[in-house]
């Protein structure tokens, strides 16, 4: 019996020790277990973050590809603007040799005007001094005395004062002109050519009309003074300039096709003339690439 109680005893030790054994196995494996779960947990935490941050790397990609694109626009807009500027500035130099070429111009017409002038003084001279015939008069019986000595006087006299009178009409016109005053100078050579419509310089009166006009920037009545010079004096040496002052005043007015057409003319009629040098740099900047059709300036 105590045998047996014994080895019952025994037996219940060893399955207590069993019990504990396993107790004792079984705690770690299920700490380890929960460490697992904890650890899986922090991955899906870590991959979440990853993601995450990815998400907004790629919002800041798009941001600064945003950027990059606008300021690529930026730059090619103030290259354009740049651009457009230079233009402007080859445009307004233009201008400027336009009006000291015009300026050099102005001031060699004044000098051939003024020599112009002298030249038809001294001619007019000359032939008040020299006989004047006068075929199939009737015999007049010579004066005698001082009849004769005051009668050659008094023609000479005469002839003078009308020659100084037209010339003294022509630079009171021009004196107009010179000092800005176009509307009088219009005026003033318009009573010249109505005074003296055969002179020589009636041709130069017609077109400083025209010219007067142009300062006026009254474009259409400075093309019908000049076309009024080319009808009536077609082979004045005033034509070119004439017909220079034309294409200018049709150019001013936005008539590109005209103008040019008008400084073809020009150089077809005219071609060494000193304006058809004036109408080869004008077809040339209109020939320009990129450029609007230039002002045509003072002719």
């Amino acid at each position: 019996m105590v045998e047996q109680l014994a080895h019952m005893n025994r037996a219940a030790l060893a399955q207590c020790g069993a019990v504990l054994l396993f107790a004792a196995l079984a705690a770690p494996l299920h700490a380890g277990m929960f460490d697992d779960d904890e650890a899986r947990k922090q991955i899906a935490a870590e991959k979440r973050r990853i993601d995450e941050v990815k998400a907004q790397q790629q919002e800041v990609d798009a941001r600064l590809n945003k950027v990059e694109e606008a300021l690529k626009s930026q730059a090619l807009l103030e290259l354009f603007t740049q651009i457009e500027a230079l233009k402007l500035e080859m445009n307004k130099l233009r201008g400027q040799i336009e009006v000291l070429n015009n300026s050099v111009e102005n001031t060699g017409k004044r000098q051939r005007d003024m020599y112009l002038d002298l030249d038809t003084r001294v001619r007019r001279f000359e032939q008040q001094g020299g006989p004047v015939a006068a075929p199939d008069a009737p015999a007049v019986p010579a004066p005698t005395g001082a009849a004769a000595t005051s009668q050659p006087a008094a023609t000479a006299a005469v002839a003078t004062v009308d020659s100084g009178a037209e010339t003294r009409v022509y630079e009171a016109a021009q004196s107009q002109r010179r000092m800005g005053n176009y509307q009088g100078a219009i005026v003033a050579f318009q009573n010249f050519i109505k005074q003296y419509p055969k002179s020589s310089l009636a041709p130069r009166a017609q077109y400083w009309i025209g010219d007067s006009y142009f300062n006026l920037r009254d474009f259409k009545l400075a093309i019908g003074s000049q076309q009024a010079l080319l009808k009536t004096y077609p082979d004045s040496p005033t034509v070119p300039d004439s017909l220079l002052n034309i294409a200018s005043s049709q150019l001013e007015m936005g008539e590109t096709v005209s103008g040019r057409k008008t400084l073809e003319e020009l150089l077809a009629k005219f071609p060494i003339s000193e304006a058809a040098e004036k109408a080869k740099r004008r077809i040339a900047a209109l020939n320009a690439p990129g450029s609007a059709a230039p002002a045509a300036g003072k002719p």
